[in-house]
């Protein structure tokens, strides 16, 4: 039986792109899930479209809604009895420079894709530290290792996001409890059209690296393999993969390519 058969998996972000492939991917491989994101009709579609589908729970849920998240977490646990698996995945992007961004935007940036991501794990762990059994994913980026034009508030949440699950993976590697961070480089879905602007409206086009880049099936089928391994760390992508690798060795060569980046 693979790893994640008879599993209770609770994805977030899942009614679009990577949550989307990973629902999908992940209920072929066994697992139960709970399927959240703010809109209901389309995390409906998601589970329709995956195997077992009444197996499966709809949360709808907004991670800027913190005081939300204990009694989201209460529901789960009431319906399944256990959290398995919880996959950070719900998270917004960016496309502005940082003289022009209204702070604003960097505020909503961070309350989604960090404070979001780590209420709700603090919601979930209590459960898994007590089960001594757990495994918490959150899917974060290559710009958490790295920066480019255009992207500042996002590359520091998800800075933020690798810096705060290494301590937890610190904290609770003999208690029974696994952490990995997926870092995805360019993978083929909506993030760049849904990301904020500096005045933060949509910016409402697809990113020409987006246009080349790898499916989110693939993708999917990727990270369900190495989280399947218990992997620690997982970078995901083409060759931008190397510019995470390159950066600690070589920072003035990365500094020079970096400038050299387009702004989509």
């Amino acid at each position: 039986m693979g790893y994640f058969s008879g599993k209770v998996v609770w994805i977030t972000g899942a009614s679009s792109g990577i949550g989307e492939a990973l629902a999908i991917e992940l209920a072929k491989r066994g697992a139960s899930l709970i399927l959240s994101a703010r809109r209901e009709a389309q995390l409906e579609a998601v589970r329709g479209r995956c195997e077992r589908a009444r197996e499966h729970l709809v949360l709808p849920l907004d991670l800027t809604e913190t005081e939300s998240l204990a009694p989201a977490t209460a529901k789960v646990l009431d319906h399944f009895g256990r959290i398995d698996v919880l996959v950070n995945n719900g998270g917004i992007s960016q496309r502005g420079t940082v003289v022009d961004t209204d702070i604003a935007v960097d505020r909503r940036i961070m309350e989604v894709n960090y404070m979001g991501t780590v209420a709700l794990t603090k919601a979930v762990l209590p459960s898994m530290l007590e089960r001594r059994s757990g495994h918490v994913v959150v899917v974060s980026s290559l710009m958490g290792k790295i920066g480019t034009p255009m992207r500042s508030a996002y590359a520091a949440s998800k800075h933020a996001l690798q810096g705060f699950f290494d301590c937890l993976r610190a904290e609770v590697h003999d208690k029974g409890v696994r952490v990995s961070i997926v870092c995805p480089g360019y993978v083929r879905t909506d993030i760049t059209k849904n990301a904020l602007t500096a005045d933060g409206s949509t910016y409402d086009q697809m990113g020409h690296a987006q246009d080349k880049a790898m499916t989110s099936d693939v993708f999917a089928v990727k990270a369900a393999d190495a989280l399947a391994r218990q992997v620690e760390e997982i970078m995901i992508g083409g060759n931008e993969v190397w510019a995470a690798r390159l950066e600690p060795f070589f920072p003035r060569l990365y500094s020079f390519l970096v400038r050299r980046v387009r702004s989509t």
